[in-house]
Protein backbone atom coordinates (compact mmCIF):
# COMPACT_ATOMS: atom_id res chain seq x y z
CA UNK A 1 0.00 0.00 0.00
CA UNK A 2 1.38 3.39 -0.99
CA UNK A 3 1.95 6.04 1.67
CA UNK A 4 -0.94 8.22 0.43
CA UNK A 5 -3.32 5.24 0.47
CA UNK A 6 -2.17 4.28 3.97
CA UNK A 7 -2.71 7.87 5.17
CA UNK A 8 -6.20 7.95 3.67
CA UNK A 9 -7.10 4.60 5.24
CA UNK A 10 -5.72 5.75 8.60
CA UNK A 11 -7.89 8.89 8.46
CA UNK A 12 -10.98 6.80 7.66
CA UNK A 13 -10.35 4.23 10.38
CA UNK A 14 -9.55 6.74 13.13
CA UNK A 15 -12.42 9.02 12.10
CA UNK A 16 -14.80 6.06 12.17
CA UNK A 17 -13.68 5.13 15.70
CA UNK A 18 -14.40 8.67 16.89
CA UNK A 19 -17.71 8.92 15.04
CA UNK A 20 -18.92 5.53 16.30
CA UNK A 21 -18.39 6.65 19.90
CA UNK A 22 -19.31 10.36 19.68
CA UNK A 23 -21.59 10.63 16.68
CA UNK A 24 -20.96 12.13 13.25
CA UNK A 25 -22.15 15.67 13.82
CA UNK A 26 -20.32 16.13 17.13
CA UNK A 27 -16.99 14.85 15.80
CA UNK A 28 -14.94 17.71 14.40
CA UNK A 29 -12.25 17.66 11.74
CA UNK A 30 -9.86 19.03 14.37
CA UNK A 31 -10.52 15.97 16.57
CA UNK A 32 -9.91 13.71 13.60
CA UNK A 33 -6.66 15.51 12.83
CA UNK A 34 -5.50 15.22 16.44
CA UNK A 35 -6.27 11.49 16.51
CA UNK A 36 -4.70 10.71 13.14
CA UNK A 37 -1.81 13.13 13.56
CA UNK A 38 -2.11 14.30 9.97
CA UNK A 39 -2.07 17.90 8.87
CA UNK A 40 -5.10 19.80 7.66
CA UNK A 41 -3.47 19.88 4.24
CA UNK A 42 -3.17 16.09 4.21
CA UNK A 43 -6.81 15.72 5.24
CA UNK A 44 -8.01 18.07 2.49
CA UNK A 45 -5.74 16.35 -0.03
CA UNK A 46 -7.78 13.17 0.49
CA UNK A 47 -11.24 14.65 1.18
CA UNK A 48 -12.90 17.87 0.02
CA UNK A 49 -14.81 18.09 3.29
CA UNK A 50 -16.08 16.10 6.26
CA UNK A 51 -19.12 14.78 4.37
CA UNK A 52 -16.95 13.32 1.61
CA UNK A 53 -14.95 11.57 4.32
CA UNK A 54 -18.19 10.34 5.96
CA UNK A 55 -19.38 8.86 2.67
CA UNK A 56 -16.01 7.17 2.23
CA UNK A 57 -16.41 5.62 5.69
CA UNK A 58 -19.79 4.19 4.64
CA UNK A 59 -18.64 2.97 1.23
CA UNK A 60 -15.11 1.82 2.01
CA UNK A 61 -15.25 0.66 5.64
CA UNK A 62 -18.85 -0.13 6.54
CA UNK A 63 -19.90 -1.70 3.23
CA UNK A 64 -17.30 -4.54 3.28
CA UNK A 65 -17.81 -5.29 6.99
CA UNK A 66 -21.58 -5.09 6.49
CA UNK A 67 -21.36 -7.59 3.62
CA UNK A 68 -19.29 -9.99 5.72
CA UNK A 69 -21.58 -9.87 8.76
CA UNK A 70 -25.06 -9.24 7.35
CA UNK A 71 -25.11 -10.71 3.85
CA UNK A 72 -22.55 -13.49 3.37
CA UNK A 73 -23.88 -15.63 6.26
CA UNK A 74 -27.20 -15.83 4.38
CA UNK A 75 -25.66 -16.79 1.05
CA UNK A 76 -24.25 -20.10 2.25
CA UNK A 77 -27.40 -21.43 3.89
CA UNK A 78 -28.91 -24.85 3.54
CA UNK A 79 -31.47 -24.17 6.29
CA UNK A 80 -32.74 -20.64 5.70
CA UNK A 81 -34.48 -20.23 9.06
CA UNK A 82 -31.39 -21.36 10.94
CA UNK A 83 -29.22 -19.06 8.81
CA UNK A 84 -31.49 -16.08 9.53
CA UNK A 85 -31.48 -16.73 13.26
CA UNK A 86 -27.74 -17.48 13.39
CA UNK A 87 -26.93 -14.29 11.47
CA UNK A 88 -28.92 -12.22 13.97
CA UNK A 89 -27.44 -14.06 16.95
CA UNK A 90 -23.91 -13.46 15.65
CA UNK A 91 -24.63 -9.77 15.03
CA UNK A 92 -26.06 -9.17 18.49
CA UNK A 93 -24.17 -11.54 20.75
CA UNK A 94 -20.83 -12.37 19.11
CA UNK A 95 -19.77 -9.53 16.80
CA UNK A 96 -16.88 -7.72 18.50
CA UNK A 97 -16.99 -4.83 16.03
CA UNK A 98 -20.55 -3.84 16.98
CA UNK A 99 -20.57 -2.54 20.56
CA UNK A 100 -23.80 -2.64 22.57
CA UNK A 101 -23.22 0.83 24.06
CA UNK A 102 -22.77 2.45 20.63
CA UNK A 103 -25.36 0.56 18.61
CA UNK A 104 -25.17 -0.11 14.88
CA UNK A 105 -22.94 2.33 12.93
CA UNK A 106 -25.19 2.22 9.86
CA UNK A 107 -28.24 2.93 12.01
CA UNK A 108 -26.43 5.75 13.79
CA UNK A 109 -25.47 7.35 10.46
CA UNK A 110 -29.06 6.94 9.26
CA UNK A 111 -30.51 8.67 12.30
CA UNK A 112 -27.97 11.49 12.22
CA UNK A 113 -27.52 12.17 8.53
CA UNK A 114 -30.26 10.70 6.34
CA UNK A 115 -32.77 13.48 7.09
CA UNK A 116 -30.28 16.18 6.03
CA UNK A 117 -27.99 14.73 3.39
CA UNK A 118 -29.17 13.03 0.19
CA UNK A 119 -25.77 11.47 -0.54
CA UNK A 120 -25.74 9.80 2.90
CA UNK A 121 -29.34 8.66 2.38
CA UNK A 122 -28.41 7.05 -0.95
CA UNK A 123 -25.31 5.27 0.43
CA UNK A 124 -27.14 4.03 3.53
CA UNK A 125 -30.18 2.96 1.52
CA UNK A 126 -27.84 0.93 -0.67
CA UNK A 127 -26.60 -0.97 2.41
CA UNK A 128 -30.14 -1.50 3.62
CA UNK A 129 -31.35 -2.75 0.23
CA UNK A 130 -28.49 -5.24 -0.01
CA UNK A 131 -29.41 -6.70 3.37
CA UNK A 132 -33.11 -6.78 2.49
CA UNK A 133 -32.41 -8.67 -0.74
CA UNK A 134 -30.13 -11.13 1.07
CA UNK A 135 -32.95 -11.92 3.52
CA UNK A 136 -35.50 -12.22 0.71
CA UNK A 137 -33.16 -14.56 -1.19
CA UNK A 138 -32.67 -16.70 1.93
CA UNK A 139 -36.46 -16.95 2.36
CA UNK A 140 -36.90 -17.82 -1.33
CA UNK A 141 -34.26 -20.55 -1.01
CA UNK A 142 -36.06 -21.90 2.06
CA UNK A 143 -39.34 -21.95 0.13
CA UNK A 144 -37.73 -23.85 -2.76
CA UNK A 145 -36.22 -26.36 -0.32
CA UNK A 146 -39.61 -26.85 1.35
CA UNK A 147 -38.30 -25.57 4.71
CA UNK A 148 -40.39 -22.39 4.62
CA UNK A 149 -44.08 -22.16 3.80
CA UNK A 150 -44.75 -21.16 0.20
CA UNK A 151 -47.19 -18.51 1.52
CA UNK A 152 -44.34 -16.61 3.22
CA UNK A 153 -43.62 -13.16 1.81
CA UNK A 154 -39.85 -12.64 1.80
CA UNK A 155 -40.06 -8.86 1.76
CA UNK A 156 -42.31 -8.85 4.83
CA UNK A 157 -39.84 -11.11 6.66
CA UNK A 158 -36.95 -8.84 5.66
CA UNK A 159 -38.63 -5.62 6.80
CA UNK A 160 -39.69 -7.27 10.07
CA UNK A 161 -36.19 -8.58 10.80
CA UNK A 162 -34.41 -5.37 9.80
CA UNK A 163 -36.68 -3.10 11.82
CA UNK A 164 -36.37 -5.46 14.78
CA UNK A 165 -32.58 -5.40 14.51
CA UNK A 166 -32.31 -1.61 14.38
CA UNK A 167 -34.86 -1.21 17.16
CA UNK A 168 -33.16 -3.66 19.49
CA UNK A 169 -29.79 -2.03 18.82
CA UNK A 170 -31.25 1.24 20.10
CA UNK A 171 -32.69 -0.44 23.19
CA UNK A 172 -29.30 -2.02 23.79
CA UNK A 173 -27.72 1.43 23.69
CA UNK A 174 -30.22 2.73 26.23
CA UNK A 175 -29.74 -0.21 28.59
CA UNK A 176 -26.03 -0.67 27.80
CA UNK A 177 -26.71 -4.38 28.13
CA UNK A 178 -27.06 -7.37 25.85
CA UNK A 179 -29.84 -8.70 28.06
CA UNK A 180 -32.43 -7.00 25.82
CA UNK A 181 -30.88 -8.78 22.85
CA UNK A 182 -31.63 -12.14 24.47
CA UNK A 183 -35.32 -11.23 24.81
CA UNK A 184 -35.44 -10.19 21.16
CA UNK A 185 -33.63 -13.33 19.98
CA UNK A 186 -36.05 -15.58 21.85
CA UNK A 187 -39.02 -13.93 20.16
CA UNK A 188 -37.26 -13.92 16.80
CA UNK A 189 -36.77 -17.68 17.06
CA UNK A 190 -40.49 -18.10 17.83
CA UNK A 191 -41.38 -15.89 14.85
CA UNK A 192 -39.14 -17.80 12.45
CA UNK A 193 -40.70 -21.08 13.51
CA UNK A 194 -44.09 -19.78 12.34
CA UNK A 195 -42.69 -19.55 8.79
CA UNK A 196 -42.30 -23.33 8.43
Amino acid sequence: MKKAEATRLNILQKAFELIYVQGYQTTSIDEILATTQVTKGAFYYHFKNKDEMGLAIINELLKPSFAAAFIQPLEKNTDALKALYDMMYELLMKNDFLKVEYGCPASNFTQEMAPWNKAFTKALNNLSEQWKHAIINAVDTGKKNGMISSATDGEQVAVFMMSGYWGIRNLGKLKNSKSVYQVYLKQLKNYLETLR
